[in-house]
């Protein structure tokens, strides 16, 4: 998930903007809006930074530091809870630069948390057609892509970002799902095996090891490999969950319900895990 940027980033971004304009008298007054907004910003005054922000859009709606002025109220916007202002922010931003790199990556990744997958998908597209190297976007695009059941154009971006970083561990696990999803289970099984011997002390490659194990109903070697991954990394919410969701079917009911409770103390929504609880 795409980080919301911090406020020295705000700051520095839209300082360096207002550093090439001349001291007008407009300029100094829109300037000193957006420092008022950057002050409110690292007081954690967010909705007095949103009120300075759409001043400043007031008092010079056309400014070259607009994109930017929309892309921070959008992110202010999702602190605050509100997803379909904060896109309809960024989509603003983007109608005045629409080759902000930044400003859609933004708003591709509220997309995706939103459940719009085919428009975050179409942003994300959009920027690898401007940056075609661009990591980010070829990870997410191509989860997406896989999450669609087009395994292809997922294992196409997978080997893409592999050729640019061949150490990228999410891209590894990436390929090995889309692999073992797509026809190829033996591939699949044979390169999370090379993974494990190589790094024994990732957690990650243990639990992608055990979820496969736990398809394939090899339920002892699949809880060896959660129970593993949960001593190599016991903060981690989603290895709790994999590894209840495997005692449920080797019908250990009370085993599942401490995973889920330890999940929920590690961040886990509460109703999903009483959903899980609820399945036969």
């Amino acid at each position: 998930m795409r980080c919301l940027t911090n406020v020295l980033g705000l700051g520095l971004g839209l300082c360096f903007l207002l550093s090439d304009y001349s001291p007008s008298r407009a300029q100094t007054s829109y300037g000193q809006i957006i420092r008022q907004a950057v002050e409110a910003m690292q007081g954690d005054s967010l909705q007095r930074a949103d009120s300075l922000l759409h001043q400043a859009l007031k008092s010079a709606p056309n400014h070259m530091a607009t994109p930017l002025v929309y892309r921070y109220l959008g992110q202010i916007r999702e602190q605050l809870g509100y997803p379909q202002e904060a896109l309809e922010n960024y989509s603003k931003g983007l109608q005045h630069k629409a080759d902000d790199v930044e400003l859609r990556l933004d708003r591709a990744a509220l997309l995706y948390r939103m459940g719009l997958h085919q428009r975050a998908l179409s942003d994300y597209s959009d920027v690898l057609r401007l940056q075609p190297k661009h990591i980010e976007a070829l990870q997410m695009r191509a989860h997406i892509q896989a999450s669609l059941r087009n395994y292809k154009s997922a294992r196409l971006d997978y080997e893409t970002i592999l050729h640019l970083e061949p150490l990228n561990s999410r891209a590894q696990v990436g390929l090995i799902l889309v692999n073992d999803r797509s026809g190829r289970p033996r591939e699949a099984l044979d390169r999370i095996n090379a993974l494990v011997s190589m790094f024994p002390d990732s957690a990650l490659y243990r639990a992608v090891r055990g979820g496969m194990l736990h398809r394939r109903k090899q339920y002892e070697y699949a809880l060896a490999d959660l129970n593993e991954a949960i001593r190599l990394c016991p903060t981690c919410a989603d290895y709790y969950i994999s590894r209840a969701t495997l005692y449920l079917d080797m019908r250990k009911r009370r085993l599942a319900r401490q995973d889920t409770k330890e999940a929920v103390r590690l961040g886990a929504d509460p109703r999903e895990m009483a959903a899980l609880l609820k399945k036969d």
